[in-house]
């Protein structure tokens, strides 16, 4: 079982990182977040931070920047674009953690149910950057439920019982495969999200 604790070693942070965040915030520069006027890129900045504070590599940090990419900015040209400009191994993590690079996306619960299928063969270096998106999108429905009330669950795809049932069952996918502080902190926001 990996862990998504704290390496022992800091990772090496190249200009390919760089790259990643320019293109990850061009990429998303128009978007905002669900049903308000935050930038989409304060999401992918969160994300990348989390991946890099609890060990990731600079792979993990690219991937998490551009996590998003294919599934809200153009499906697969996007993935080969990014294959091209930061290889086959980012390339795989982005494709791992993409829930649909179709438009229109099909239903919600159909997306989702395939995706937590998919959390028990996705890589290994995957779980970290999906743990961290996880993580930073309950924080933010646990927010905006404590500021706004069940007004909150009209900003998320599933509603307030299909919310409910994503998290608890990537939890329970997360924790087959990886431990650490970062799940911990996911256990308790998912109790947060639940007790609403």
């Amino acid at each position: 079982m990996a862990t998504t604790d704290l390496a022992p070693h800091a990772p090496v942070i190249t200009q390919r990182f760089l790259g990643a965040l320019t293109l990850a915030l061009d990429l998303h520069r128009l978007q905002l977040r669900k049903g308000t006027t935050i930038p989409y890129a304060s999401h992918l900045l969160a994300v990348t931070a989390l991946v890099l504070e609890h060990g990731g590599s600079e792979d993990q940090a690219i991937a998490a920047a551009l996590h998003d990419a294919v599934e809200d900015q153009g499906g697969q040209p996007t993935l080969d674009r990014i294959w091209s400009q930061f290889g086959p191994d980012v390339a795989r993590l982005v494709e791992s953690l993409t829930d649909a690079d179709t438009t229109p996306k099909p239903p919600w619960r159909e997306r989702k149910e395939r995706y937590v299928a998919r959390l028990a063969t996705a890589p290994e270096e995957a779980l970290l950057v999906d743990l961290a998106c996880k993580v930073h999108n309950a924080r933010t429905i646990v927010r905006d439920l404590k500021r706004e009330g069940a007004k909150a669950w009209e900003r998320t795809g599933g509603g307030r019982e299909g919310s409910r049932w994503y998290y608890r069952a990537l939890l329970e996918a997360m924790q087959a495969r990886t431990s650490g502080a970062l799940v911990d902190e996911f256990a308790g926001l998912v109790r947060e999200i639940e007790s609403d």
